[in-house]
């Protein structure tokens, strides 16, 4: 396969490439969010319960598939370089999507989404090559952009998904599979290698396995306590997806469209947020303290949501919020200094699979912690009415990042 030379230059189509790559992967995911539950209570001829069991199975599945294949798939980059390991990520999805749009059983669909989960792995990739083609000083707000196009898909995605799945249920797997297809095509010709031949590192699978890649976060201190910040970030960050619409149900009493308004609002804010002020607020402030502002201001808007009385004080959480948006890419970047050009893809799936790790305990934790503090005690005939807490918890993981992102990085540094 002939492609473009590599180069360790900033490149602004290929830079622009992976940022495509990355919104047209989360629009694909997003396109079958509103359709792939009913497809699945289909296959059972309208039994929710199943349907709901065999959902989160698949759920989970996805998620350790993401948890053992984004090591494999950042090692892979460091050996063969990002641009093989990103367009094949793309058209395996494609290919992927089209075996879900045909799906003659549940059987059939299942296994989709399970290949689904190991070919979505590239967003490890991405990261590295972003590392790659961007100086250390610009990589927070590389990285920030990188968070606004996540979001721009989350809106978008299931938003047309529910549209073609309003003409037909299979048909936003047909959409899917030619966003995936076609940017494999647009990357064959645009994108070009980011490692060069004398920077990668042997592919062994000592590095490539879970266990391996996440050996390389304790190579080193201050990166040992950034991997400790991203995971209480990625575990504090899963109440949201876990518990947000049965809790303004349940205190505020908002129905569908409220609940849409809110997210749409919450959406936009962490665009502008992370699209349009990490770079100059990391250029004033530096990498740590942009961390250190954005883990407090997303403690702060966890506490606002958790003892919120109404729900117009619970918006008043969500500008606030936003600012938790500068952590992220801010600890990412501190995180890509500490390690060579040759570990960038280890360590963006070291990363991915901390992230996997948060997604497979996180909704269950929160669920349950939000379940207990609404339960009725039927022996005293009393409640224990907090059912703000799963929020107030998420709010002390946070504060608790803070403190140990202060401390390791205290010796100074970006």
């Amino acid at each position: 396969m002939s492609h473009p030379p590599a180069t360790t230059a900033p490149r602004r189509a290929a830079v622009l490439f992976i940022l495509v790559t990355v919104l047209l992967d989360m629009l694909s995911f997003g396109i079958i969010i509103p359709v792939l539950p009913k497809l699945v209570e289909e296959f059972f001829f309208g039994n929710t319960a199943q349907a709901a069991v065999l959902y989160g199975l698949m759920g989970t599945a996805w998620a350790l598939a993401q948890f053992f294949c984004s090591p494999i798939q950042g090692a892979l980059s460091d050996r063969f370089g990002r641009r093989p390991v990103v367009l094949l990520s793309n058209l395996g999805l494609g290919l992927d999507y089209i075996v879900m749009a045909l799906a003659p059983n549940v059987v059939w669909l299942v296994a989709g989404r399970v290949i689904s989960g190991m070919a979505s792995s590239s967003f490890s990739t991405a990261g590295a090559y972003i590392a790659d083609v961007t100086p250390p000083e610009q990589r927070a707000a590389a990285f920030g952009k990188i968070g606004m196009v996540f979001g721009l898909g989350f809106i978008f995605g299931p938003a047309l998904g529910g549209w073609l799945g309003a003409i037909d249920p299979r048909l936003p797997f047909w959409g899917a599979a030619a966003l995936s297809l076609m940017n494999a095509c647009y990357g064959f010709f645009v994108l070009p290698e980011s490692l060069p031949s004398d920077k990668r590192m042997p592919f062994t699978w000592a590095r490539a396995n879970p266990v391996g890649s996440l050996t390389l976060l304790r190579s080193h201190h201050e990166l040992f306590g950034l991997a400790t910040v991203a995971f209480l970030g990625y575990l504090a960050h899963t109440v949201l997806p876990g518990v947000s619409v049965l809790y303004m149900g349940y205190r505020y009493g908002w129905g569908t469209a409220s609940v849409g308004l809110m997210m749409a609002g919450v959406g936009v804010a962490a665009m502008i947020v992370q699209g349009g002020l990490i770079r100059p607020i990391t250029n004033r402030f530096g990498e740590r303290r942009t961390v250190l502002i954005g883990l407090l201001c997303g403690a702060v808007g966890f506490f606002v949501y958790g003892t919120a009385p109404e729900g117009w004080i619970f918006c008043l959480g969500i500008p606030v919020m936003a600012f938790w948006g500068l952590a992220g890419p801010a600890t990412q970047s501190l995180m890509t200094r500490r390690v060579s050009s040759a570990e960038q893809g280890q360590l963006q799936g070291a990363i991915a699979s901390i992230n996997g790790v948060t997604g497979l305990i996180g909704p269950t934790l929160f669920t349950q912690t939000f379940a207990y503090f609404i339960r009725s005690d039927s022996a005293s005939g009393t409640s224990l009415e907090l059912p703000g807490a799963p929020f107030i918890l998420a709010s002390f993981m946070l504060l608790s990042a803070a403190v140990i992102a202060w401390r390791t990085t205290n010796a100074g540094g970006p």
